[in-house]
């Protein structure tokens, strides 16, 4: 899962890399080292332009870390939905529909993770964070949703009535046939090191897209069933572990578990601060 994560890169940078069109409005969000789920986040989505019905237009809009459906009847349910199971997505009502016509990309620097003690720890063991996060310093775009929200309480005009949420997709770590299908398809020895390390830390991941696969999962047409928008979510996931495979895992102080706590140090390996 991911429920910690790194956004400390400017909006313009994200532009550059996510290849989206200048804002129209400045969009302002400071470097944010622990990012916590009813955050406003960057997300990365495609809209058809309405005046040709086929050119499209890729945007960073700034969104609520949590999704909130448009039945929902306050924002509670956000705070929950900051996770979407990706075997499930396309039944559950909170991201049936959104999965289908609404789907972004969530870009982060990077995730923090907790590793549980190992079974038969003294019970003053406690979980220990890692950071983890390209080896090349390049951002990660996981596999998102997005949806709008009316707040029926705010006035007819006034901008605060819609509210942007967002969600990320997770599937199982990899396992020990997956570490070995990955070796056959031609991934080096660091990165099976690093996928086994991934399965060990936690039984969930947050979805990686390579550029091909965030292209095509952005794609603004509305799909036209659950069955065609579960084959999309199958891409994802066929290909993720070999976009993971470029990270690296840094253990680091336990300070990241206190939100309120936040900067560049946060991510700093551990034996460079012992």
């Amino acid at each position: 899962m991911c429920g910690r994560y790194v956004m400390a890169r400017a909006i313009g940078d994200l532009v550059a890399d996510s290849g989206a069109l200048e804002p129209d409005e400045e969009l302002v969000l400071p470097p944010n080292w622990n990012v916590a789920p009813t955050v406003d986040v960057p997300v990365v989505l495609e809209r058809a332009e309405p005046a040709s019905g086929t050119e499209k237009r890729r945007e960073i809009h700034v969104a609520r870390w949590g999704l909130v459906p448009p039945w929902a009847k306050d924002l509670s349910v956000g705070s929950r939905a900051f996770n979407a199971r990706s075997e499930t997505v396309t039944e559950k009502p909170t991201f049936r529909s959104a999965v289908r016509a609404r789907r972004c990309a969530v870009p982060v620097d990077g995730y923090y993770e907790w590793l549980k003690p190992e079974a038969g720890a003294p019970k003053s063991a406690k979980k220990r964070p890692f950071y983890v996060h390209p080896v090349d310093g390049t951002p990660i775009y996981f596999a998102g949703l997005y949806e709008w929200w009316k707040d029926g309480s705010v006035p007819e005009g006034d901008p605060a009535r819609w509210l942007l949420s967002c969600t990320m997709l997770t599937g199982p770590s990899p396992d020990a046939t997956d570490v070995e299908t990955a070796r056959a398809e031609g991934v080096d020895q660091p990165g099976l090191d690093t996928l086994e390390r991934l399965g060990g830390l936690h039984d969930r991941l947050p979805l990686p897209m390579d550029r091909d696969t965030l292209d095509e999962w952005l794609e603004p047409e509305k799909l036209s069933s659950a069955v065609a928008a579960g084959a999309l979510v199958d891409r994802v996931r066929r290909q993720a572990f070999r976009t993971a495979s470029g990270w690296i895992l840094d253990e680091v102080g336990t300070a990241v578990g206190n939100v309120r706590n936040n900067g560049p140090e946060l991510t700093e390996p551990l034996e460079t601060l012992l």
